[in-house]
């Protein structure tokens, strides 16, 4: 059967090394969608980091971002619903944080009613935070501010570290607080509410529809894919997906690098 709705992460699955929404990759979302088909981003991207992504495919997609903690909708440019790490869960993952991984520097996401809510300082960081990509948008602060109101996100950053070393380190330690994942190996971790995933998040924007987990099909490449990979009817891991990612998937697609993800829905639709 024909998937209802298609899923899927963004950096090193829909764009290629480039950032870029290949041609081919644009042409066979285009027609899965004149089709009827639901297309959806699934990031552990903030909701100001989407419009690039729209802009690049032609469309506005419903986006489920921070790794499943926020739903939103960037035609309206407006924020669907969010959940949060409270205030206390915060502090105790902060203290569990740069107790067993000295030297780690503390951020938060939080959102606002839109993608840049300027009553909302959305991204911000303890003092001497290094951030992990090349385009930092963080305002540092105290780490009292920093814990001072809920976020959709915790983000532990080593420099020079392993994320997957630094997950298992703090797997040991935190338990009902948070869930644990991570989107790149570079030394970065992101603590989500407890239960939440990009697989709750799809599954938000699916249940109105009336699609189910069955007529679904996600395209990932890293740990923070997993949950959808197994979630979806099929599961599809890009050829440079990280081993955890392949392991989940039902199928094995080409790299981003090489349009893996028009590969598979060329099958349908071109």
């Amino acid at each position: 059967m024909l998937p209802l709705l298609i899923a899927t992460d963004v950096d090193g699955t829909l764009l290629d090394d480039d950032e870029r929404v290949t041609p081919r990759t644009r042409e066979a979302v285009q027609a899965a969608v004149a089709a009827g088909v639901r297309f959806v981003l699934a990031t552990g991207r903030p909701p100001r980091w989407v419009p690039p992504v729209v802009e690049a495919l032609g469309f506005a997609p419903m986006a489920v971002c921070a790794n499943g903690a926020v739903i939103y909708d960037p035609e309206q440019d407006r924020i669907i619903s969010a959940r949060t790490l409270s205030v206390d869960v915060l502090t105790e993952l902060a203290e569990i944080a740069t107790r067993v991984i000295p030297g780690a520097g503390l951020a938060v996401e939080r959102v606002g009613r839109s993608a840049h809510d300027s009553a909302t300082p959305q991204f911000v960081s303890s003092p001497g935070y290094e951030h992990a990509w090349l385009n930092p948008d963080n305002t540092e602060v105290s780490i009292e501010d920093l814990l001072s109101a809920p976020a959709v996100k915790l983000l532990i950053r080593k420099a020079g570290a392993r994320s997957s070393d630094m997950a298992a380190i703090l797997a040991k330690h935190i338990g009902l607080e948070g869930d644990i994942t991570y989107s790149t190996n570079n030394g970065l971790i992101e603590i989500n509410p407890i239960g939440t995933s990009k697989a709750t998040g799809i599954e938000e924007v699916a249940r109105p529809l009336e699609i189910t987990a069955e007529d679904v099909v996600t395209f990932g490449d890293m740990p923070n894919d997993v949950s959808m990979l197994r979630w979806a009817g099929h599961g599809v891991a890009m050829g440079n997906a990280h081993p955890e990612a392949i392991a989940a998937a039902n199928e094995v697609t080409a790299p981003n690098t090489d349009d893996g993800l028009a590969r598979v829905l060329e099958r349908w639709w071109l």
